[in-house]
């Protein structure tokens, strides 16, 4: 019977290696191959990308699923591979610059750790916002990465209502 056990990675090393995985099964890899796992992920498949050997000697099996619901636009091989593209090097700047960063837990409990980095592009003038997310299933499981589409309207900046009073429009107290 099989053994698992679990492995602690600190978070910019598990995103510079997802990052690496995505960056080689969609962005190095020929045309033809990254379009046909295109063409799966967004039918809805989840599909694995590698199996990783750790520093002590284990192998973590990663695939990788694609939710494109918010997307905005038409959605295509070059809408994806652009947001892909955004989110690796937002990614990798990230990881260059030693910034934290910040995760949150995925919506409805199922159990998908978001990082805080995203990539945000326009496709026929509408934007769309792309995140990584990683879920870790039972063990032997492996992880799963998630590419996901967010709602771009909760990133939109609101104005500042200004409250009666608290203003001072001919700026003479500036």
């Amino acid at each position: 019977m099989a053994r698992y056990q679990t492995q602690s990675i600190p978070t910019g090393k598990f995103l510079s290696m997802s990052a690496n995985l995505l960056h080689r099964a969609f962005i190095e890899a020929n045309r033809t191959t990254a379009k046909q796992a295109f063409r799966e992920l967004s039918g809805g498949r989840t599909l694995p990308i590698a199996t990783v050997k750790m520093e002590d000697e284990s192998t973590v099996r990663f695939r990788v699923a694609l939710d494109h619901s918010e997307f905005r636009g038409r959605f295509n091989y070059g809408a994806f591979r652009a947001s892909l593209a955004t989110l690796l090097a937002n990614i990798a700047g990230a990881l260059r610059e030693g910034k934290p960063v910040s995760t949150f837990a995925g919506a409805g409990g199922e159990g998908t750790t978001i990082f805080g980095i995203s990539a945000v592009t326009v496709e026929e003038g509408a934007p769309s916002v792309m995140v990584l997310g990683a879920e870790l299933g039972a063990p032997g499981a492996g992880v799963l990465l998630r590419l996901m589409y967010l709602d771009p309207a909760q990133f939109e900046q609101q104005p500042v209502a200004v409250r009666g009073g608290d203003a001072d429009p001919a700026g003479e107290n500036a």
